[in-house]
């Protein structure tokens, strides 16, 4: 009789370790949401799987064109795939466009090789440029130049002041919080990169107090005006964002796809692109403009 009240207790206690480990797993409930390194609001999307292949060249002349975590899946679609199709038609390969749903997958991707032509910032240029031979081909026009912007009545007057303050800022490795941040040497002195999702947010918060400063372009703050706000920092002008191509591009292969982004034709094709970014036309880039920029990325994860 002892026996037999011991065994529905064991049974039980075995449906119980059985639950938790089946929870574990994920089963019965769907997983609970994680937040991925550098840019966590970017929601995780999945492509279709014609817009994708496997990691740069393969048997059939397949090239991967790769651009960093923005819109939407339709939203970027939209603006690269034209491209995509526009370099097949002009150099006689394939190139698809494969859309980076967060940061962590698309600095995974690049680490790795896996995108043949990217379009992106400096800091990413320069990188490539030192760590995985890529040749920047074309950029959109004009430097870029990032200010530190604070409230005109703050007590905030210099920089090295933000140390331990909150910023907002586009996160890291979006190339303005880096220009910041390498204005800081030491990791426990830098400020606190508060994420906004667009500079307009970043000005808002600003604004509305949650900040003690925030990061725009000259361009953007020239755009709106000082109003009730002070520069406190001006970087040091950056190239453009540009495009570049990896060593499985032969050099004649580099330089059909600059002149087919530089066509006619190629400003059709590159019209979305070029408009998100204020409408100038791509003029050629050359290694030299970037070289030296990927320190920016020195405490980036992927980029050491």
């Amino acid at each position: 009789m002892r026996r037999l009240t011991k065994l529905p207790l064991f049974v039980f206690g075995l449906g119980l370790l059985g639950a938790a480990l089946y929870a574990a797993a994920g089963g019965g409930d769907k997983a609970a949401p994680t937040r991925v390194a550098f840019n966590p609001s970017n929601p995780p999307a999945q492509a279709p799987l014609a817009t994708t292949a496997a990691p740069g060249v393969n048997d059939t002349g397949t090239y991967v064109f790769g651009t960093p975590p923005g819109g939407g899946y339709e939203e970027e679609l939209a603006k690269y795939q034209p491209i995509a199709e526009h370099l097949s038609r002009v150099t006689g390969k394939r190139f698809v466009y494969r859309y980076a749903a967060d940061w962590l997958s698309y600095s995974k991707n690049m680490a790795s090789g896996a995108y043949d032509v990217v379009f992106d910032g400096p800091a990413f240029n320069g990188w490539r440029i030192d760590r995985m031979s890529h040749t920047p081909l074309v950029k959109l026009p004009d430097d870029v130049v990032f200010v530190v912007v604070t409230r005109a009545d703050g007590r905030i007057g210099q920089l090295k002041q933000l140390a331990g303050h909150r910023v907002c800022a586009i996160a890291p490795p979006d190339v303005g919080a880096l220009a910041l941040l390498s204005r800081f040497d030491n990791p426990a002195r830098q400020p606190v990169i508060a994420e906004a999702r667009s500079w307009q947010e970043a000005h808002k918060g600003l604004i509305e107090g949650r900040c003690a400063a925030s990061v725009m372009s000259q361009k953007n703050l020239e755009a709106i005006g000082l109003g009730a706000m002070k520069v406190i920092y001006q970087h040091r002008p950056l190239p453009n964002y540009a495009f570049s191509a990896g060593p499985r591009l032969t050099p004649e292969m580099k330089d059909k796809v600059r002149d087919a982004l530089l066509s006619a034709s190629g400003k059709i094709a590159t019209a979305k692109l070029r408009a998100s970014y204020g409408g100038g036309d791509f003029i050629a880039a050359t290694p030299a403009e970037y070289a030296g920029l990927a320190k920016l990325l020195k405490d980036s994860l992927y980029y050491h």
